[in-house]
């Protein structure tokens, strides 16, 4: 089969300092028609300079150096770019990583999607509307019709990445570069969006390029997967064979740093150190210093590619017979070491108490803006956290989740409701009074970029918390050394517990990855030694061994100073090992809330049981029936009457569409809203 796509030594550099940073290094593929390449590792490694070398569209600082990147045969790297500029969108698009930075701000959903349909469809303006609305509805987005006409800053961040699917699917490619195309999304619109992929990919037999750190999405999409480390590629297989039996050192520590419920109270595996400077010269292996199994050449010679079975191919020495027995070869990945008991059993009381809350933002039209109606995002959430415990909060993209977090911290000003931290009633509460507790509760936002100031350094992004709260030192540091550390020393402890070197602390956000980006952010709510930490996707943007670092990170704070969490996620295999209770959110509502345990071996509501049957899993063996839910996620501006979920649940009754269900109460420490448990329901 001849491929569509075929990339033969391709080497880009970015010129950036004294030093070219070798961003890709010598890399070759070939992605055949219709098959779903994978390119996996560590932010930071060259997945997305690969994807911005064979699209032209690299920085001002990058220059393609040598190799080809043909499609069909032809070299698209020796075209003008007026040429390029038909290819663009049409046959070859791209979902880019960050949707925030390539959706226009100033420009309307609807108006940035026909601009590609404009330039490669020619449709009129009618045609072009219907299309723009089928598309918009084929990657989830609700009430379609209305919101094509919103800007990107009126969705929310799984939103603006489903209306990038949108653009990127509306000149019909033939190939699909996918950068992290599901980061943002909850599983139940992943599940949707990766079957529409599929769909696509069948009907118009499109090749896609997957960009990734979800090993699950890799393993149900996938026909070829490949794992990328410091510019270059360090193992290609088929899927089947990479999952039966990964062969690199590197990709055994990442299988080895993925979270799961079995492995709650241990320590996550995490690869030491960080991903080397692409800035420097290699004379060996490039994982060598990182490596459990390195022998004396790895540091000085290069490893060849080698055979290890059919296509599976690995660059490694441990597969050089010349160079090691049989037995060194690595067959498993790295062991986890027990972390620290669990805390102690909280007190009586919670530190952070919510009830009732209600945040309901006014619908404005006409010349004097007159409210005709209210979008209810939160509409009446009740929860509960302790001292030293991590209640995860789920559910789909839109239905007020980020919401709750920040009117708890009343960055948002609720509407009604209670929230009360250590005994102190925040709503209401002045600024001045509300200042001195500012530090105890810290927001990780869910997109780094647009939190982090892009005119300041790191140093001084972390330092401005400090400084205004009046914070001498982060208390993170009392792990690493008894005596007390200067601030720009005790920056570096900080750094370095979220992975990054001392010296990135002069570098601007604009030079970092995604990935890294978010641990600066983690870093600068941790320098203020909050209580509560409420985390909006911390860990979305990460690739599975930083995941590891930060949750082990967490972990040993919670343990050390007792911090609790709200942790505010999609990633359900994060929840099931992070997680102490469990609340599921729907169009505003919590519907069920347990322990962790009781929710996910037994989820009750129907929308739970959902939303767990759509989560990816490396092990087929393992995966449940999906739940295939009907009809869209309901605007929350025209919520349907009764219980929320009953349009789109299959076993709707018609109480249902009457009232909302009151609690029903599981367990002590179980409930849900839903008709089919009496609030006498026994589990026993």
């Amino acid at each position: 089969m001849s491929a569509l796509l075929e990339i033969e030594n391709l080497k880009t550099v970015l010129h950036t300092g004294g030093n070219p940073v070798r961003a890709v290094d010598g890399l070759s593929l070939a992605i055949n028609k219709g098959e779903t390449f994978a390119l996996l590792g560590e932010s930071g490694c060259g997945k997305s300079m690969t994807a911005l070398s064979i699209m032209r569209l690299l920085p001002d600082t990058g220059e393609i150096l040598s190799g080809t990147v043909k499609l069909s045969g032809n070299d698209i790297l020796q075209l003008p770019e007026t040429l390029m500029r038909r290819i663009r969108g049409k046959l070859i698009s791209m979902i880019f990583q960050e949707p925030m930075l390539s959706l226009n701000p100033v420009m309307t959903i609807a108006d940035q999607i026909n601009e590609v349909l404009k330039q490669h469809l020619r449709l009129n303006n009618e045609d072009a509307q219907h299309r723009i609305t089928e598309l918009l509805e084929q990657v989830g987005i609700p009430d379609a019709q209305r919101r094509m006409h919103e800007f990107s800053f009126q969705f929310s961040g799984g939103m603006k990445q489903r209306a990038m699917i949108a653009m990127a699917l509306a000149g019909q490619p033939e190939l699909l570069i996918a950068d992290e195309p599901t980061t943002a999304l909850d599983v139940t619109i992943q599940a949707q969006v990766l079957a529409l992929l599929r769909r696509v990919q069948r009907q118009r037999h499109m090749a896609i390029l997957l960009i990734t750190h979800d090993l699950g999405v890799v393993s149900e999409m996938a026909q070829v997967v490949a794992v990328m480390y410091a510019g270059e590629i360090v193992e290609q297989a088929p899927r089947q064979s990479f999952f039966a039996q990964p062969a690199h050192p590197y990709s055994q520590q990442l299988f080895a740093s993925l979270p799961a419920k079995q492995k709650r109270h241990q320590e996550l595996a995490v690869i030491s150190g960080t991903v080397p400077s692409l800035s420097r010269k290699f004379t060996g292996c490039r994982f060598a210093d990182r490596c459990t199994y390195a022998l004396a050449r790895c540091h000085d010679t290069e490893p060849q590619w080698h055979a290890i079975a059919g296509n599976h191919k690995v660059r490694c020495h441990l597969y050089d017979p010349a160079a090691a027995p049989v037995q060194d070869k690595p067959i498993s990945g790295t062991a986890l070491k027990t972390a620290a008991a669990p805390p102690q059993s909280p007190a009586n009381e919670p530190l952070l108490q919510v009830a009732g809350l209600k945040v309901h933002f006014p619908i404005r039209k006409g010349l004097f803006k007159r409210a005709v109606g209210q979008v209810k995002a939160v509409d009446g959430v009740s929860l509960n956290i302790f001292a030293g415990k991590t209640l995860a909060l789920v559910g789909e993209s839109g239905c007020g989740k980020t919401t709750v977090g920040k009117s708890i911290l009343q960055l948002i000003e609720p509407t009604a409701g209670n929230v009360r931290y250590n005994g102190n009633e925040l709503i209401g509460m002045r600024r001045e009074q509300l200042r001195p507790l500012r530090s105890q509760l810290q927001f990780v936002f869910q997109d780094p970029y647009s939190s982090l100031n892009p005119r300041m350094r790191i140093i001084d992004i972390i330092e401005e918390g400090m400084n205004a709260l009046n914070i001498d030192a982060p208390a993170v540091n009392s792990q690493a050394s008894q005596t007390p550390l200067s601030r720009e020393k005790a920056i570096d402890a900080l750094l370095d517990c979220v992975g990054l070197p001392s010296e990135a602390k002069w570098r601007y956000p604009h030079e970092f990855s995604g990935g890294q980006r978010q641990r600066i952010a983690i870093a600068r709510a941790l320098a203020v030694n909050p209580r509560l930490l409420i985390c909006d996707e911390p860990t979305s943007a990460l690739d599975v061994s930083v995941q590891a670092q930060i949750l082990n990170l967490l972990n040993t704070l919670q343990d050390e100073f007792r911090l609790a969490f709200l942790f505010i996620t999609h990633n359900i295999s994060v929840v099931e090992y992070l997680a102490d209770e469990i609340a599921v959110m729907y169009l505003g509502r919590i519907v069920e809330c347990g322990r962790i345990d009781e929710v996910i071996e037994n989820p009750l509501h129907p929308y739970t049981q959902a939303l767990l049957s759509a989560v990816p899993v490396i092990d087929a063996s393992s995966a449940v029936s999906m739940i295939k839910l009907k009809g869209d996620l309901p605007s929350p501006a025209s919520p349907p009457a009764g219980c929320h979920f009953h349009p789109r649940c299959p076993h709707a009754m018609p109480v249902c569409s009457q009232s909302y269900p009151a609690v029903s109460t599981i367990s002590p420490t179980h409930y849900t809203h839903c008709y089919l448990y009496s609030q006498e329901h026994d589990t026993d």
